[in-house]
């Protein structure tokens, strides 16, 4: 019998308090491009969880914001069984207000990858 791995986004698979936040704040891993900066720490779970800081000051409209992080959320399920036990916070840069999706779910692909490389010697 196999067991299909579940791609829903549960509430513990986020990040929610401001000291779960803090803490991926103190020393993160970074990786960067023209829309995203992700953040990102190893976590004593055994699943990746993801906190979303969308800031008014990139984006002024809270349609751009909304889609920003619907798109960066459907990429986190997807990929959430790639990840190791991670902490990613990820941060907008203003291009990703006018980007379209399909260019922001490329870039974030290419950062899940990035991070988990680089996390993978934390």
């Amino acid at each position: 019998m196999l067991i299909q791995p579940s791609f829903s986004f549960p509430p513990f698979l986020r990040l929610k308090t401001p000291a779960d936040f803090q803490q991926v704040f103190t020393q993160p891993v970074k990786s960067t491009d023209r829309y995203f900066t992700l953040l990102a720490i190893k976590n004593q779970l055994e699943h990746p969880r993801l906190g979303l800081a969308i800031a008014k000051k990139n984006s002024k409209r809270a349609v751009d914001r909304n889609k920003i992080k619907r798109v960066t959320r459907e990429s986190f399920r997807l990929q959430q069984h790639e990840l190791s036990a991670l902490d990613i916070v990820v941060l907008a840069r203003r291009d990703a207000a006018n980007a379209s999706s399909s260019q922001l779910t490329k870039s974030l692909e290419k950062h899940w990858v990035k991070l988990v490389k680089q996390c993978a010697g934390c």
